[in-house]
């Protein structure tokens, strides 16, 4: 299968490169009466047929500058430069006229033209303003029904995948905006697949600084690739949708629905999807939005906040496995009034989500003079239905001062059914367990979070403040079941029965945690290139955490309270933080020092057994950076951020639980906070003209006094679990990726890259008294190549990776080789309003000594669409999802002192037959598209 996916990319190489051809223009810029050659001049080529966009380029240093591979056809040179008047001139490529040489042009200021005529060419494609790049949407051809994300492809250096992730300038783009607002708030594909291409005006690329940093125009390194999407003035006025229905083989089907209504400013909007196919949503980062909170953490400011301790549910997401049913939809609305001084920006959304999983799972583990292996089957019923509404409101006060106030809140309803039954062997295959387990349970989840923030400038020039102060309310509400039957055996050769366990239990969860902060920010311009930006914040979180559990007096009568596995946590918390952060900004350079300190006081309560457990501590953030910006486009940054760990409330007083009853957690109360060091590397240099770019990104992390897990295993296969702190190692870890890409003229404009990846980590855990090192590295060089053009468009990466992963004990056990992974995605433009789409997927993956079985997988997508109607707005599309019956769940993972395999039921091959109907009736008529 290997030698069949390399001959098909060879294949499809060797047919690019034949299309290359030989034919040029050139010439040179500059301007005559002075002598001054134009270095970095705009030159264009246009399609004389229609003015849109074929090739462009800057002049050289010396004025100069050359087209190769020109098709054959009618188009149009134009010239711009600052200050002086567009060149235009027509010229024609054939078989007689193949090598187009305008020598020199001579360019006239527009001061000098007085009575002379001037030629109105095309506005350039790209402007670089500062540190935005802006395309101008006009200058680029589009089909009718086309949709922004069809309009991005088109853009040197931009790139969409087959999810609708975007890459701009070799970075995630993480915010689409329109006209410069939020549309349905953090989901950027509800823009660029839903919204219309014939509509946009311009499309800004930039780095989105944060409302603090955009406001004291102090840099704090939080920053955002972003699109905003400028739509034209007269396409604000009327509406647009889009119908999408397919129904297929084995009951699978789809449905997508959207409508737009816009009128000057107000835009209203409103989706709903609904699915079997795995499309829980309209974006590609849908799966993580129906999550289910975790147990008690520390944040990055040391804040300890105690979570749902819903062990019962962990339902309510998708990441692959098992075959989903998902309904979705929304309601969109932004408006602005007062002479845009004050608008608003709301959203709500209502999902529902259902998950069946079938899941196997082997577990080997390793212990100093045993081996342990556990086969387990689980069935899995999850199901979860979410409303959330957000809101957005800025006004601004004056001409120095604004406020901004957001508020959301969510309720979510779980419901939860697990099925588990394990088998537990030794090394020579004896018997070791048994455990046949069921879960159930039912939770409510209320969430509301508020956040006003006022800025205020003062009379002295970048002098200001701000005030924010945010309240954040959470209750979960749970009920469940948990009914276990365990089995122990001794190491007889008749395998006698040594120990049996039943369970028949009632878990009632009422979880509360409220939390109210404030922070007081100052900035000082210490001198013109000199600022102090000062803080001061203050949070009190209170907390409630009642877990009772029931034993069973008589079948389904559950009153008996049991203390041991029962706890009623109550803790209040107050954070003292004071920050100071020095920035020095001048020329191309950037330095950013200083720290945040935290203080803070912890006091917990367990009312069951009337204990109280206090701790205060310090946590310190030091940060440093230093950024050079050679250009908008080229740059250098280095960094360093230190910053405690402390030991959360399980670590330290667990809660205990009797879910897992082969897995039992222990506490540990003189556990002492770790110390994590961070430095990164960044490079990045992108070329807009060449779309040419270098990057390179990397970190390397060590921690102090590192928080690590120490596992005793007994006879019988049970696991207790006990944080310690590591002293006399130094754990680490770190990753370093770049990747070097260009356009290349002689392969048709096609670009290509290369790129090498590589991470590795040193890890540590005690098993069975005995120290436990863990060395992983990976390496991935990879090649890639895209091309778009107006018959279609292509998207191809490869290559190799070597995994290592060994661990000190056991060391015959490893993970070691060499494995491919490739991906191909196609689209190609056929008469009849005919064109086919499709994706492959390829993996391979050797045997080792860990894993005696190679895996090896092509997965192949399919689509044909017919398209009708002058403008397209229907069409028919038969799509196949799978076609080699090759996408079988498997993943396998070596970690630790543990070798996992899991199998599980996901979406194979099905066919699907749809139709889409677009819909539009926007200013000015239905536009006529080039």
């Amino acid at each position: 299968m290997k030698k069949t996916f390399l001959s098909l990319i060879i294949l499809l190489l060797f047919t690019v490169v034949a299309k290359a051809q030989s034919n040029s223009v050139k010439g040179f810029i500059i301007d005559l009466s002075s002598n001054a050659k134009l270095h970095n001049a705009t030159v264009s080529v246009l399609n004389a047929k229609d003015s849109t966009l074929y090739k462009f380029t800057r002049a050289a240093q010396n004025g100069s500058f050359s087209f190769q591979n020109v098709k054959k056809g009618n188009f149009i040179l134009l010239v711009t430069y600052p200050e002086y008047a567009d060149f235009v001139n027509k010229f024609a490529i054939d078989s007689v006229n193949n090598e187009i040489d305008f020598n020199a042009i001579d360019m006239k200021t527009k001061a000098k033209l007085l009575n002379e005529v001037i030629i109105k060419g095309q506005a350039a494609a790209i402007k670089i303003k500062g540190d935005t790049t802006e395309f101008n949407a006009a200058a680029y051809k589009i089909q009718p029904n086309d949709r922004v994300e069809d309009l991005l492809k088109k853009f040197p250096g931009v790139t969409v995948d087959a999810q609708g992730k975007i890459t701009a300038q070799g970075k995630t783009v993480e915010k689409v905006l329109v006209d410069g607002e939020e549309f349905f708030g953090d989901d950027p594909t509800l823009v660029t697949k839903n919204l219309r291409a014939d509509m946009v005006d311009k499309v800004q690329l930039f780095e989105k600084s944060s409302d603090q940093a955009a406001f004291t125009g102090v840099d704090d390194g939080e920053k955002k690739q972003t699109l905003n999407i400028v739509l034209k003035e007269d396409k604000k006025q009327g509406y647009f949708g889009k119908v999408d229905v397919g129904y297929g083989t084995d009951d699978f089907y789809q449905v997508q629905a959207m409508i737009n209504k816009f009128k000057n400013k107000e835009k209203i909007a409103a989706y709903f999807t609904s699915s079997n196919t795995g499309k829980t949503g309209l974006g590609w980062d849908d799966a993580g939005k129906y999550g289910s909170s975790g147990n008690m953490e520390v944040s990055d400011d040391g804040m300890i906040y105690i979570g749902g301790f819903d062990d019962l549910d962990d339902g309510g997401r998708y990441w692959g496995e098992g075959i989903p049913l998902a309904n979705n939809g929304g309601l969109h609305y932004e408006n602005k009034w007062n002479s845009d001084k004050q608008s608003i920006n709301a959203n709500y959304k209502a999902g529902g989500l259902n998950v069946k999983i079938n899941k196997n799972t082997i577990n080997q583990r390793n212990l100093p003079n045993a081996i342990f292996n556990t086969n387990t089957d689980q069935i899995t019923d999850n199901d979860t239905f979410r409303q959330k509404i957000d809101a957005t409101y800025n006004i601004k006060i004056d001409t120095t001062s604004t406020l901004k106030v957001v508020v959301d809140a969510t309720l979510k309803n779980t419901e939860s059914n697990v099925i588990n039954n394990s088998t537990g062997r030794r090394g020579d295959n004896s018997l070791l367990n048994i455990s046949d387990r069921n879960t159930t349970n039912e939770g409510k989840q209320q969430l509301f979070n508020l956040n006003a923030l006022y800025t205020k400038k003062l009379k002295k020039t970048g002098r200001n403040y701000t005030v924010n102060i945010s309240q954040n309310y959470s209750q979960i509400n749970s009920e469940g079941y948990l009914k276990s039957f365990n089995r122990f055996y001794d190491e007889s050769e008749n395998e006698k029965l040594a120990e049996r366990q039943n369970i028949d239990q009632l878990k009632d969860d009422d979880i509360l945690t409220n939390k109210l902060a404030t922070n007081i920010t100052y900035t000082e311009p210490l001198s013109k290139f000199f600022n102090l930006v000062a803080n001061y914040g203050l949070t009190y979180t209170s907390s409630k955490s009642d877990r009772a559990t029931y034993d069973a007096s008589a079948p389904g009568v559950y009153n008996n309270l049991n203390a041991e596995f029962s706890n009623n946590f109550e803790a209040d918390q107050l954070l003292n933080q004071l920050g100071a952060i020095f920035n020095y900004k001048k020329g191309k350079q950037v330095i950013t020092f200083g720290t945040k300190t935290s203080f803070i006081n912890f006091d917990q309560t367990e009312v069951y057994r009337n204990t109280n457990f206090k701790r205060n501590f310090t946590n310190w953030l030091p940060q440093a950076s230093y950024q050079y910006k050679f250009s908008a486009q080229k740059s250098v940054n280095v960094s360093y951020n230190g910053s405690n760990t402390q030991p959360s409330v399980t670590q330290l007083q667990p809660v205990r639980t009797n879910d897992d009853p082969l897995n039992i957690v222990e506490g540990n109360e003189n556990l002492r906070p770790s110390y994590n060091n961070r430095i990164s590397v960044r490079y990045n240099s992108y070329k807009v003209i060449s779309n040419k770019s270098f990057y390179v990104n990397g970190s390397f992390n060590f921690t102090n006094n590192q928080i690590v897990s120490n596992n005793i295993t007994d006879v019988n296969g049970k696991t207790t679990y006990k944080s310690v702190n590591l002293d006399s190692q130094t754990p680490f870890n770190y990753y370093v990726y770049s990747g070097y890409s260009r356009k290349f003229s002689f392969l048709g404009d096609i670009n290509a890259g290369v790129g090498l990846g590589s991470n590795g980590t040193r890890s540590y855990n005690y098993v069975n008294g005995e120290l436990n090192t863990t060395n992983s590295v990976t390496y991935r060089p990879s090649i890639n190549m895209n091309k778009y053009s107006d018959k279609g468009q292509f998207y191809f990466s490869f290559g190799p990776t070597y995994n290592s992963q060994q661990a000190s004990l056991q060391q015959q056990n490893n993970n070691k080789g060499w494995g491919y992974d490739g991906y191909l995605d196609l689209n190609f433009k056929l008469p009849k309003k005919i064109s086919i789409t499709a994706n492959s997927e390829y993996i391979y993956q050797p045997s080792t000594t860990s894993f005696d079985n190679k895996l090896e997988r092509l997965v192949i997508n399919a689509s044909l669409t017919k398209a009708f109607f002058k403008e397209e707005k229907l069409k028919l599309m038969f799509s196949a999802n799978d076609i080699l019956k090759q996408n079988v769940g498997f993943r396998r993972v070596a970690s630790s002192n543990s070798i996992i395999q899991t199998t599980y039921n996901n979406i194979s091959r099905y066919f699907l037959f749809s139709v889409i109907w677009d819909f539009n009736k926007m200013g000015g008529g239905t536009p006529k598209t080039n």
